[in-house]
């Protein structure tokens, strides 16, 4: 792998597919949408409005998330 260049195998941050997943179906449930955990290759009987409004709803709390650390001063560079 070149210096800098991410592949589509390498994570950014390691466990973030975990938290993330977690998440999915943590709003999922809030919204009263039918998946469990672990069918995360599968949601052909959900609607595209429903998991529009799932990937919607995970924007909405990582910006939040990070505007959050960002006004608490606990932003760390990257360089």
């Amino acid at each position: 792998m070149t210096a800098g260049k991410l592949t589509k195998q390498s994570l950014l941050v390691p466990g973030c597919h975990k938290a993330l997943d977690d998440m999915k179906y943590e709003i999922a449930a809030e919204l009263g949408i039918p998946v469990h955990q672990g069918s995360e290759d599968y949601w052909g009987h959900v609607t595209t409005r429903e998991a529009g409004s799932v990937g919607g709803s995970i924007t909405k709390r990582l910006v939040a998330y990070a505007e959050e650390i960002l006004s608490e001063g606990n932003a760390h560079p990257q360089n």
